[in-house]
C-alpha cells in the first residue's frame, strides 16, 4: 500500500516549529498536539544554505526513538517540493508525552547517531527513560484515533498537513497497544477527558474513550472484554466498560449480568447507573409492545434519576434522565431537567500554533486523482454565501451545549415549536409574569382607582411570548428564595387591601355600592394565592438554555423560509438555485433539526454542484441506516480517496463503515461490489487497503 504524500510547510526563521513547541508545552491541557516532524535541508545548487521544513503526523509507532528515526529516515526518500532540489541533513521527530507533560524528541542527522532526549515544560532537557516512551506510545495511539476525521473532513481542515496514518494495523500491534492500556489503565484520568465530563475518573477518560473507540472500530470485543474482565478483578468499576463492550459485541444477557453483580457492590457508581440508563433506553426504542417500551423507560428513569443523585455535577448524568423524560414524551420535566444540566466550557484538541510559514507545498499523489475531488477545492473559496446562512451559531456548538440542543431540537421535531413555547411557559417563570411580581413587590400601595384582587386577575393571565422571546434569561440573578420572598410581600399586601375603601370628602371612609362587575374578595384573594403559588412552583430559566431557544428559533426561522421558497418554485416549476455551499449549510442545518429527508435532499444538492466530503458524510449515514450497500460503497471510496488525498490513510469511522458491510454482506460481496464501481483502479485499491484490514483482523463476514 504507498503511503500518503508528504506536505512540506517551509519556515521563514530556521527552527521556528520546534521552537514555537516549546513554548507551547506549557499550555497543553489535553493529549497535545499532533506529532511535529523538522527537516533541515541543503539545496544542491547552494550548498551553504539551509532550509526548515515541518509537517505534522499521527499514528507512527512511537514505543521507542528507533521507530522515529526510521520514518524520519523513510521521508529522505521522498521527492516533493525541496526534497527534489535539496537533500536532507537532519531530522528531529517530537511526540508528546501527556502522561509525564513532557515532549520525546529524537534528532537525526545523516550521516550521524540518534540522540533522544526529552523536553519539559520549562523547555529543559530530560533523559529518556522506558516508563517514559511506554506512556509515550500509548498517547500516540489515543492521539491517533482522537485526531482522525470521522469523513466529513472537518478535522482534516482545522490543521495544515497532516499525515494520518493507522496506529494499529495488525493482531500484534493489538497486543502491544493493549498491553500498554493495561499496565497504565489507573492513570488514564491523568489524561483528561472528553468536553463533557467535568471530573475524569478512572473509567471517564481519554484513555478509556480511546480504548472504546477502538474496539467499536474494528469490532475485536473478545480481545477488549478478555482487557476489562482481568482490570475489574483490580476495581469494580470497570465492570461499566466490560458491560459497554459485551452491548457492543450483543452480549446483552452478560452485560446486564455484570452491571447488575457489579451495582451490588456499588450501588452509587454513576458511570455503572448511566450505563444501565442507556442501554435501557435503547431496548426502549425497539420494544415490540408498548407496554413493554413502558416498562423498560420506567426502569431507566428509575437508573438515570438516580445517576444525578450520585453526580449532581456531571452533564451526561442530567442528560441520559432528559432523554429519557423525552422518550416518555414527558416533556415538562425533560424541559426542567435541561434547565439543570451543568454546562461547561469546551475544552478544544491541543492544536499546534506555528508561526506563519514561508511556503506550503501540498502535493497530490498520482493514486489518489480522481476528477470530481480534485476540482473541489478551486469552486469552494469562489461561492457567494448569504449573510443569514453564515450566522448561525448552532453550527458552532460543542460539547455541551452541543448535546443539550440536540435535545431541545428533538422535543421541537416531536411536538412543533408553538407547543415548546407552551411547556417553556408552563415551566419557567415569564418576562412578564416576573415584572409583574416585581412591580407588585416594590410597589404594594395601589392608587384610588385600582386594587389587588383586579391586578391579581391580571397578573394571572399575562400575554403569551411571542416566538423566540428570551423569557427569564436576562432575570438570571434573581434566585428562588427572592422570589419566594417578594410573593410573599405581595400576599400580605393584597391581604391589607382586599376590602378597598373611599374616602368621603370630609376624609372619613365612605361605604359605596359595589358594581356588578367588582370581583368578590374573597375570591379575589384565592386568585392572588392561586397566582403566586403557580409563580413559585416555577423556575428561572438558565441563561444558557435561554439563548439556546433563540438560537433554535432563528434556525427554524431559516429553515422554514428555505422550504417555503422551495415549495413556491416548485408550484411555479422554476428552479431553486443556490451555490454549493449554500447546499451544505442547509443539509446541515436540517440535520440539525433532525429533518433527515430534507437534509439529504440539500446534501444531493451540493454534490450536484461539486464535491463535498461534508455532504457526503451527511448522506452516508442514511445509505447506512437504510443498508443502501452500493450507495454506501460507492460513497464510501469517494471519501476514503478525498481523505487519502489530503495525507489521511486512516479514518476509524470510514473502517467501522467497511466492517459493518462486510458483517451483513460478506467480504467477497463487498469487494466484487467495489471493483465493479465504474472508477480508476488506483482509487478502488485505497478501499481494498480498508477491506483487507477487517481481514487482517478476522472480523466477521471476512470467512465467506
Amino acid at each position: 500500500m504507498v503511503a500518503p504524500a508528504v506536505p512540506e510547510i517551509t519556515e521563514e526563521i530556521l527552527h521556528d516549529a520546534i521552537d514555537a513547541r516549546t513554548e507551547s508545552l506549557s499550555s497543553l491541557r489535553e493529549l497535545g498536539p499532533p506529532d511535529l516532524v523538522h527537516l533541515l535541508k541543503q539545496p544542491l545548487r547552494n550548498p551553504g544554505k539551509q532550509i526548515g521544513v515541518y509537517h505534522h503526523v499521527t499514528g507512527v509507532e512511537a514505543s521507542s526513538s528507533a521507530s522515529l528515526a526510521a520514518y524520519i529516515n523513510t521521508l529522505t526518500y521522498k521527492e516533493y517540493g525541496q526534497s527534489a532540489v535539496a537533500k536532507t541533513v537532519e531530522g528531529t521527530y517530537c511526540c508528546y508525552n501527556a502522561f509525564s507533560r513532557v515532549d520525546m524528541r529524537v534528532h537525526a542527522p545523516f550521516p550521524g547517531s540518534v540522540e533522544c532526549y526529552c523536553v519539559d515544560e520549562r523547555g529543559e532537557k530530560r533523559k529518556a527513560t522506558d516508563e517514559l516512551w511506554l506512556e509515550t506510545y500509548l498517547c500516540s495511539v489515543l492521539r491517533a484515533y482522537s485526531y482522525a476525521d470521522d469523513g466529513s473532513g472537518d478535522t482534516i481542515r482545522k490543521i495544515m498537513g497532516v499525515r494520518r496514518f493507522n496506529p494499529v494495523t495488525n493482531t500484534e500491534t493489538e497486543h502491544r497497544f493493549l498491553s500498554a492500556a493495561e499496565q497504565l489503565f489507573f492513570r488514564g484520568w491523568q489524561l483528561g477527558s472528553d468536553s463533557v465530563v467535568q471530573v475524569p475518573n478512572i473509567v471517564s477518560n481519554h484513555l478509556t474513550t480511546g480504548l472504546l473507540k477502538y474496539f467499536h472500530t474494528t469490532g475485536r470485543y473478545a480481545s477488549g472484554i478478555n482487557l476489562f474482565e482481568k482490570l475489574r478483578t483490580q476495581n469494580v468499576e470497570v465492570a461499566s466498560l466490560l458491560a459497554k463492550v459485551l452491548f457492543m459485541g450483543n452480549e446483552e444477557v452478560q452485560g446486564a449480568r455484570v452491571l447488575y453483580e457489579a451495582i451490588k457492590e456499588s450501588p452509587m457508581d454513576y458511570v455503572m447507573l448511566d450505563t444501565q440508563a442507556e442501554f435501557l433506553l435503547k431496548k426502549a426504542e425497539t420494544a415490540p409492545t408498548p407496554e413493554l417500551k413502558e416498562e423498560r423507560l420506567r426502569m431507566a428513569l428509575g437508573c438515570a434519576d438516580r445517576s444525578t443523585i450520585a453526580a449532581p455535577s456531571e452533564f451526561g448524568t442530567w442528560a441520559r434522565l432528559a432523554q429519557v423524560y423525552v422518550a416518555m414524551e414527558d416533556w415538562e420535566n425533560a424541559l426542567t431537567i435541561l434547565n439543570s444540566c451543568p454546562m461547561f466550557t469546551y475544552q478544544d484538541k491541543d492544536a499546534p500554533i506555528m508561526p506563519e510559514p514561508k511556503d506550503v507545498n501540498l502535493p497530490t499523489l498520482p493514486e489518489t486523482r480522481l476528477d470530481e475531488i480534485d476540482s473541489e477545492p478551486e469552486s469552494r473559496y469562489s461561492e457567494q454565501v448569504d449573510p443569514s446562512l453564515h450566522n448561525l451559531r448552532a453550527a458552532a456548538y460543542r460539547g455541551t451545549f452541543k448535546q443539550a440542543y440536540s435535545i431541545l431540537t428533538e422535543m421541537t421535531a416531536k411536538i412543533g415549536w408553538d407547543q415548546l413555547l407552551k411547556i417553556r411557559s408552563n415551566v419557567f417563570v415569564m418576562e412578564d409574569e416576573y415584572r409583574t411580581e416585581k412591580q407588585e413587590a416594590v410597589h404594594p400601595a395601589y392608587p384610588a382607582n385600582r386594587n389587588a384582587s383586579t391586578d391579581a386577575l391580571r397578573a394571572v393571565t399575562p400575554e403569551p411570548p411571542t416566538n423566540g422571546e428570551a423569557g427569564g434569561g436576562e432575570n438570571q440573578d434573581q434566585s428562588d428564595d427572592e422570589k419566594d420572598d417578594d410573593g410573599e410581600k405581595t400576599l400580605n399586601d393584597a391581604d391589607a387591601d382586599s376590602a378597598p375603601q373611599t374616602l368621603a370628602p370630609n376624609g372619613k371612609p365612605e361605604d359605596l355600592e359595589r358594581p356588578s362587575s367588582a370581583v368578590d374578595p374573597e375570591e379575589a384573594k384565592k386568585a392572588d394565592e392561586d397566582h403566586f403559588s403557580r409563580l413559585n412552583n416555577k423556575r428561572l430559566c438558565e441563561r444558557w438554555l435561554d439563548s439556546l431557544f433563540m438560537v433554535l428559533y432563528e434556525d427554524l426561522r431559516v429553515y422554514t423560509i428555505w422550504r417555503t421558497q422551495m415549495a413556491q418554485y416548485r408550484a411555479q416549476s422554476m428552479q431553486y438555485k443556490k451555490s454549493a455551499e449554500e447546499w451544505e449549510i442547509l443539509g446541515s442545518l436540517a440535520e440539525r433539526l433532525q429533518h433527515i429527508d430534507e437534509s439529504v435532499e440539500a446534501y444531493r444538492a451540493c454534490l450536484g454542484l461539486r464535491f463535498s466530503p461534508k455532504a457526503l458524510a451527511g448522506i452516508l449515514k442514511v445509505f447506512e441506516k437504510n443498508k443502501s450497500t452500493r450507495e454506501t460503497v460507492a460513497g464510501t471510496i469517494r471519501l476514503v480517496t478525498w481523505q487519502y488525498r489530503w495525507y489521511s490513510e486512516f479514518s476509524p469511522e470510514l473502517l467501522h463503515t467497511i466492517r459493518t458491510l462486510i458483517e451483513d454482506e460478506g467480504a467477497v460481496k463487498v469487494r466484487s461490489i467495489i471493483q465493479a464501481t465504474n472508477l480508476p483502479q488506483n482509487v478502488l485499491d485505497l478501499t481494498h487497503h480498508y477491506a483487507a484490514l477487517c481481514a487482517t483482523f478476522r472480523s466477521s463476514g471476512t470467512d465467506g
